[in-house]
């Protein structure tokens, strides 16, 4: 595959990679990314081939982005802000935290700063009904004020390639002219499913990990999670236990809407959107579709497009079951990474800047 040395991506809120690695599969120079988990270092340096620092996007100049770039012909700002102040969980529980929205703010004065010729911003649909402060519009207006084509739209991530009904809004915006996401690749007659990505993984039981890969690994139930998980039928979820088992706040017209916990996979249907409780049945649908036990580590990073290959820990590390789940469920889809690299490509190359 033709490689784009010349294209220098800067990735803030860089996790262990997931935006990084789908443009540094698509031949895109990845120079370095910014997190404040210093614990993502280890993954991101060793997949992308680049420098990872710890710090809080707020200390961020843009003069240091400025020297990161270097050279580059084309300099790429990337990024995925926290999202959880967005998401459907924080909605229903009332979450609010400014801190972590204003980090879109902080994203906004590092473009103005640093000047790069493309920007990438990755985070949940949701983020458009957001009532507590209008982030998206402000940075949209912000990135306009510069001079940038601003481009934005929900990705259903099936369409994609990607094995999960995750939503997420994709912008795009650059400084030559009019940029657009790539067509959708896949269409309902070829979205790819449970069964395509993990149907062939050896079976494990709950609190088992594989013999032949530390990752494929399950999260142990208790007795009673475990009789619970039994009695789950193909596809459902607690409303089909007996009342003995069901949990009281479920009882409740309150716990009615929390229809898809303790639920199971369906083998010809994508997999629910990827959380970092992804590996506890009791957070969404994660129960395996015919094993008794969660999806394991491996199985949600595959979900995510992770490649078997991809490196979370050090040789001499202990995998951490909480890290991982945190590590995964919080990452871009690769997927996603390389038609965001795509949909450059074709930009640059309208524009022939390459």
């Amino acid at each position: 595959m033709k490689t784009y040395n010349e294209i220098g991506v800067v990735d803030l809120f860089c996790g262990i990679g997931g935006l990084s690695y789908g443009m540094y599969k698509r031949g895109f120079n990845i120079i370095a990314g910014f997190d404040i988990d210093e614990t993502c270092k280890y993954a991101y340096e060793k997949n992308n081939n680049a420098s990872f620092f710890s710090q809080d996007v707020s200390t961020v100049t843009g003069e240091q982005i400025k020297k990161l770039f270097g050279e580059s012909k084309i300099k790429v700002l990337a990024g995925c802000a926290p999202c959880q102040p967005f998401s459907s969980y924080a909605f229903k529980v009332k979450e609010k935290d400014s801190s972590k929205y204003n980090l879109l703010y902080q994203f906004g004065r590092l473009v103005e700063e640093s000047e790069p010729d493309i920007i990438t911003m990755e985070n949940v649909s949701q983020i458009l009904s957001f009532k507590q402060q209008p982030v998206i519009n402000d940075f949209v207006k912000k990135l306009e004020s510069l001079n940038y084509h601003v481009s934005f739209q929900i990705v259903y991530c099936p369409d994609y390639g990607i094995p999960q009904t995750r939503k997420r809004l994709v912008l795009l915006a650059s400084r030559l002219g009019d940029i657009q996401l790539i067509k959708p690749t896949h269409n309902p007659e070829n979205y790819i499913t449970v069964k395509d990505v993990i149907g062939k993984l050896p079976a494990i039981k709950a609190g088992e990990t594989s013999a032949k890969d530390p990752l494929h690994r399950a999260r142990a139930l208790s007795e009673l999670n475990l009789r619970r998980i039994k009695a789950t039928p193909y596809g459902g979820g607690w409303k089909d236990w007996p009342e003995d088992l069901q949990l009281e706040c479920h009882k409740k017209a309150s716990g009615k809407s929390f229809g898809a916990v303790y639920g199971r996979m369906k083998w010809e249907e994508p997999a629910p959107t990827m959380t970092t409780l992804c590996t506890g049945i009791g957070n969404g649908r994660f129960g395996h579709p015919e094993q008794d036990r969660a999806i394991s580590l491996r199985e949600a990073a595959l979900f995510q497009t992770f490649p078997k290959k991809y490196s979370f820990f050090a040789p001499t590390e202990n995998i951490s079951l909480s890290n991982a789940s945190r590590y995964i469920g919080n990452a871009v889809p690769p997927r996603l990474g390389i038609i965001t690299a795509e949909s450059i490509i074709k930009h640059l190359k309208k524009y022939k800047k390459i």
